[in-house]
C-alpha cells in the first residue's frame, strides 16, 4: 500500500499548489468481508476529484458526500458503509475523514524516505461510532519522529488505534531490454511498482524506450550494482543471453532479493546454474534453490503481455507464500 499512499502525496501536492482543499479517507476497521481491507486510503480534493478507491467503486460516492462537512468545517468524522445491503460484501467499512495538509517539512522528510526505501508508520485514532471526531486523525511517523496531517489532529490516548507499519515500495528489477522486458516493466507500473531496467552500454537503449519507469541502468553485468537491491526488490533476469545472464548471478549470488525469476526452458536454467558451480563452487545452495526458472505460472502464456502476466502473478504468489488455486476452489476465506 505504500505506493498508493505515495501518489497520495504527490496528488497533494499538485492539489496544494492551486489552494485546492483535500481530505483523506482512511479505512480504519471493518466487520465481516470487504473488497478491500482496513489500511486502504484515498484522496478527496474539494473540486470533487478522487484519487485512490477504498473499494471496487461503490463506496467512493458516498465517500465524496461525506467528506463535504469536513470541508466546511475542518472538523474529522467517522463514516460507515454497510456493504451487507449493497455490496453483497457481508462487510461494514469504517472511514476516518481527515483534512489533509501536511506542512512542506513533513513532506520533504517523507519523499527523502520514499527515495532511501525505508519504512514508516501511519497510526489513525477513531471511535467506532458515526458523527464528528474533533481533534482525531493521522499522525505518520518518520524517522522515529511523529507528524500529524493536519493542525487540529491531537493525541488521543483513549480512542480506538489504527497502527499502519509501511515498508519500502515494491520494486521490479528488470535485468534485459528486449520487447518482453517492455511489456513486463508496464505491468509492473501498472500494479504501482517502482520499475528498475538494467541494460547494457551496447544494447543502446535509453529510458524512453521503457514507457514510465522509475531508472534505467546503463553498466555491463560484471559492473552491475547488487548492494542496492534489498528485501522488496523482485528481480527478473531476461537478457536472452547465455553469457550475460551467467556474468549477471555471478554478480547477484550474495543478495537476498524477494524473488529471483529466470527467463527460459528449464534445460536452459540448469545448463545456466551448472556453469555457475563450475565457476563458483562454494556459491549457497539456498541462492540457486531460491531461483524460480522458467518464471510464471502455467496459465496458458503464449504472447509477451501474458508471459509478463504470469511472471508478476507469480511473484505475488511467492511474496505472499500462496498456493495458486481458482478461488472458487478454496474452501477458506479469500483473505486471513
Amino acid at each position: 500500500m505504500t505506493h498508493e499512499f505515495k501518489r497520495i502525496i504527490k496528488e497533494y501536492q499538485i492539489a496544494e499548489k492551486t489552494n485546492i482543499k483535500c481530505v483523506l479517507a482512511t479505512v480504519v476497521d471493518l466487520d465481516g468481508s470487504s473488497y478491500r481491507r482496513p489500511g486502504v486510503r484515498m484522496l478527496i480534493r474539494e473540486d470533487n476529484i478522487m484519487i485512490g478507491a477504498v473499494s471496487g467503486g461503490c463506496v467512493e460516492k458516498e465517500v465524496l458526500f461525506q467528506a463535504q462537512s469536513v470541508f466546511k468545517k475542518n472538523i474529522a468524522k467517522l463514516m460507515t458503509y454497510d456493504g451487507r445491503y449493497r455490496l453483497g460484501c457481508e462487510g461494514i467499512l469504517y472511514l476516518l475523514l481527515e483534512t489533509f495538509k501536511p506542512n512542506e517539512s513533513v513532506i520533504t522528510e517523507f519523499n527523502s524516505i520514499i527515495h532511501n526505501r525505508k519504512p514508516f508508520i501511519l497510526s489513525t485514532s477513531y471511535q467506532k461510532e458515526y458523527g464528528d471526531l474533533d481533534g482525531y486523525g493521522t499522525f505518520i511517523s518518520l524517522n522515529n519522529q511523529s507528524f500529524a496531517f493536519n493542525s487540529t489532529t491531537k493525541e488521543q490516548s483513549k480512542a480506538l488505534h489504527f497502527e499502519q507499519p509501511m515498508k519500502p515500495c515494491k520494486r521490479l528489477l528488470i535485468l534485459g531490454g528486449e520487447h518482453d522486458a517492455v511489456q513486463l516493466s508496464h505491468f509492473g507500473l501498472t500494479m504501482g511498482w517502482e520499475v528498475t531496467v538494467a541494460v547494457t552500454p551496447r544494447e543502446d537503449k535509453t529510458i524512453n524506450d521503457f514507457p514510465g519507469i522509475d531508472a534505467l541502468l546503463n553498466y555491463e553485468p560484471e559492473n552491475f550494482l547488487a548492494e542496492n537491491i534489498d528485501a522488496n526488490t523482485a528481480v527478473l533476469l531476461m537478457t536472452h543471453s547465455f553469457v550475460k545472464d551467467l556474468k549477471y548471478l555471478m554478480v547477484l549470488k550474495n543478495t537476498e532479493p524477494m524473488y529471483l525469476g529466470l527467463l527460459g526452458p528449464a534445460k536452459r536454467r540448469e545448463k545456466l546454474l551448472a556453469s555457475l558451480l563450475e565457476e563458483d563452487m562454494d556459491i549457497d545452495l539456498d541462492f540457486l534453490e531460491n531461483i524460480h526458472g522458467p518464471a510464471g505460472l502455467n496459465i496458458g502464456a503464449e504472447t509477451p503481455q501474458e508471459i509478463a502476466i504470469s511472471i508478476l502473478a507469480e511473484i505475488l504468489a511467492v511474496i505472499r507464500k500462496t498456493e495458486p488455486i481458482m478461488l472458487r476452489d478454496k474452501k477458506q476465506k479469500i483473505h486471513h
